[in-house]
């Protein structure tokens, strides 16, 4: 704004500012609309908002992604138009992203929508239709309930590959409209459309990624949280039938929580269509889909599961389910059984996985409790040998005497030990060479000071950028700064080349593949970056969770 008013002074803002003196990327055609965007100050064009699919509303709603209208005009995909200048100069960050797919708990308003199937794309100013790019697809987390993730900015991911790379983001149905279970849904529409809608938008990206410079060929798939889980849930769709769609993925702190069958989640239909009134309806579905937008938030919350208490409600509600087709078993199984997509892949975790989601338990039992309401298969037996696996540990600050077993149990079951199971898994299946794990060990001294260890996805930040996510440290800044280029360079390294060590940072020590046996991985750490071997406490808590696995989905 301080540069506006001088230039205001100066006589010049208004040319500046003007539609036809401003940078502008060039048009991209993409059959069925006309798209432009924005050239910025680090020779990076940002094109943001471009519908992917048709809107998923009213006769749409439960259903698969359908192709995206046909419009005639050219379509803005920039920021807004009085403050394109200053973005451009990367001085302010007033986008005009489309709204992101409302989730649970939230209200229906101009950023958060029933109409979202929208996508980002960043790519060098300088890219050829024939520039053959790699491609990096980030998949937002956000436990199914919500795009926690929303609108990243690529452009400095792009900037630091020496302007080598294509970045796409996106949004996807989620809570209610996104993972809805049930028998009419299953006859009458789609199970798992939000999963459907990451499908879609990678086959959009076969389809179109190379009129931005990027190549269909090279695609890689990155997901954070539940974001990392859905890229598990690609690897092993249709039982890993390859469909050409990503050549490498990577899972940052994979999140595998309760994962029931249609049967198992018809209660939540039934619940629904009685809290809707739909219930008396001839065509329930049909009912649900005339049910305005308002309303509907009303009821997209959790609840417990059946038998499960409402204290505390369990943490995530709507959730993919086994379908027999895209999903098409439980994840434990069908990584076990080989079962998958044969690509390199990266896979992390942070060492105080549970802290962002444990509550404050002062006993076993309340620990005991906490994870029966988010695993209901759980038995009594189950429970009591968790916490002996799980005792009393040592305090952290600002937290009750049980905090830190929910903690550790939470994050070992839901985050450390699905990502070790895929990691083995991969290793044996697809190439021991090719699976590359890590451990996100950055000490932030408030987050220590506040009880949280190094918590879920807490190098986000120097993966793209700082500033550029909807996530803050300011270590990051400071006693962690150096950091921010060794993860980055790492992540961007893997997408050019499905190698974390070819464009390495000149800092970062060699990072070795998981290798054949129970695991080898980074610890990235300040000062402290190196190998490591998977302790064998963990080893053997894990071997713990996957003889549960099957007992946790139901």
């Amino acid at each position: 704004m301080h540069l506006y008013i001088i230039l205001l002074i100066a006589g010049l803002a208004p040319d500046l500012l003007s539609a036809s003196s401003l940078p502008r990327s060039g048009i991209v055609d993409l059959g069925y609309s006309q798209y432009q965007g924005i050239s910025l100050y680090n020779g990076v064009d940002e094109f943001l908002g471009i519908r992917y699919a048709k809107a998923p509303v009213g006769e749409l709603r439960f259903r698969a992604p359908q192709d995206p209208e046909s419009t005639n005009e050219v379509l803005d995909a920039s920021s807004v138009r009085l403050a394109r200048f200053l973005v451009a100069l990367h001085l302010v960050n007033l986008k005009q992203f489309g709204p992101v797919c409302i989730g649970v708990g939230q209200t229906a308003s101009t950023a958060y929508a029933e109409d979202c199937l929208f996508v980002n794309i960043y790519r060098p100013n300088n890219a050829s239709t024939n520039a053959n790019l790699p491609v990096w697809v980030f998949i937002s987390g956000g436990g199914y309930a919500d795009i926690s993730n929303a609108n990243y900015n690529g452009s400095q991911v792009v900037q630091q590959s020496g302007h080598g790379i294509v970045l796409v983001n996106f949004n996807y149905r989620v809570g209610m409209l996104g993972f809805l279970a049930g028998e009419e849904v299953r006859k009458k529409g789609d199970l798992n459309v939000g999963l459907l809608d990451q499908r879609k938008l990678l086959s959009w990206v076969q389809q179109n990624i190379h009129l931005f410079g990027g190549d269909p060929d090279h695609v890689v798939i990155h997901g954070d949280s539940a974001g990392a889980g859905s890229v598990a849930h690609h690897i092993t769709a249709y039982e890993g039938r390859d469909m050409n769609l990503f050549a490498g993925a990577i899972a940052e702190s994979n999140f595998w929580p309760t994962q029931r069958t249609v049967a198992e989640m018809e209660f939540q239909y039934t619940r629904l269509a009685k809290d809707t009134g739909c219930d008396n309806a001839n065509d329930i579905l049909a009912c649900l889909r005339t049910v305005n937008i308002q309303t509907i938030q009303e009821y997209d919350v959790d609840e417990p599961f059946p038998g499960g208490s409402s204290s505390p409600v369990p943490l995530w509600y709507w959730l993919p389910v086994v379908d027999g087709d895209l999903v098409p078993g439980l994840l434990y199984t069908l990584f076990e059984q080989g079962k998958v997509v044969h690509v390199p892949v990266m896979v992390s975790d942070d060492t105080n996985e549970g802290t962002a989601f444990a509550i404050n338990a002062t006993s076993s039992a309340e620990v005991s409790q906490f994870m029966k309401n988010n695993y209901p298969g759980l038995t009594g037996d189950q429970l009591e040998g968790i916490n002996k696996e799980y005792p009393l540990m040592k305090a952290l600050p600002k937290h009750a005497a049980y905090f830190p077993s929910a903690a550790a149990a939470y994050g070992d079951s839901t985050f450390t030990c699905p990502g070790n199971h895929m990691s083995a898994s991969m290793a044996h299946f697809v190439s021991s060479d090719k699976v590359w794990n890590y451990r996100c060990n950055i000490l932030d001294p408030t987050e220590i000071a506040d009880g949280m260890g190094v918590p879920h996805v807490f190098e986000m930040p120097a993966v793209f950028g700082l500033g550029e996510t909807n996530e803050a440290s300011a270590s990051f800044a400071t006693t962690n700064a150096d950091m921010v280029p060794i993860i980055m360079d790492y992540f961007i390294s893997f997408i050019k080349t499905l190698n974390p060590n070819k464009f390495r940072n000149e800092n970062a020590p060699m990072w070795r593949a998981w290798g054949s046996g129970t695991g080898e991985r980074l610890r990235l750490q300040t000062n402290s970056t190196a190998m490591e071997d998977v302790p064998k406490a963990q080893v053997q808590r894990c071997a713990m969770w996957q003889k549960l696995a099957t007992t946790m989905e139901q």
